[in-house]
C-alpha cells in the first residue's frame, strides 16, 4: 500500500503550490480520489475529489482557487493550489474518498501559508 504526498511547503498568502500524490494501484484504480486536509486541532476534511473519469468536485472553501487532476497511467493525483490563504494551512493527504480514519493515510505533506 502506498500513498506518498509531496509538494508542500511554506508560501506567502496569495502564492501557489502544486501537490502530488502517488498511490498504489489498489487504492487508485477506478476509485474516486480526494485531497483531504487536517489543520491543528481540527478534523480532517475533504477539499477536492475527482472521479476515475476526471470529473472534479470542490469544497466551497477552495472552489475557484484549487484544481484537482489525475494521471491514471501514473496512479497519481495532483492538487494545484492558487491564491493560498492562511486558513489553508494544514497537512494535506490524498486517499480514496471512501476511506475512513482507520485506513492507511500516509504521512501527508505540510502546507503553511503565512500572512
Amino acid at each position: 500500500v502506498q500513498l506518498q504526498a509531496s509538494g508542500g511547503g511554506l508560501v506567502q498568502a496569495g502564492g501557489s503550490l502544486r501537490l502530488s500524490c502517488a498511490a498504489s494501484g489498489s487504492i487508485f484504480t477506478r476509485n474516486v480520489m480526494g485531497w483531504f486536509r487536517q489543520a491543528p486541532g481540527k478534523q480532517r476534511e475533504l477539499v477536492a475529489a475527482i472521479s476515475s473519469g476526471g470529473r472534479p468536485n470542490y469544497a466551497n472553501s477552495v472552489k475557484g482557487r484549487f484544481t484537482i487532476s489525475r494521471d491514471n497511467a501514473k496512479n497519481t493525483v495532483y492538487l494545484q493550489m492558487n491564491n493560498l490563504k492562511p486558513e489553508d494551512t494544514a497537512v494535506y493527504f490524498c486517499n480514496r474518498v471512501s476511506s475512513n480514519v482507520d485506513d492507511y493515510w500516509g504521512q501527508g505533506t505540510l502546507v503553511t501559508v503565512s500572512s
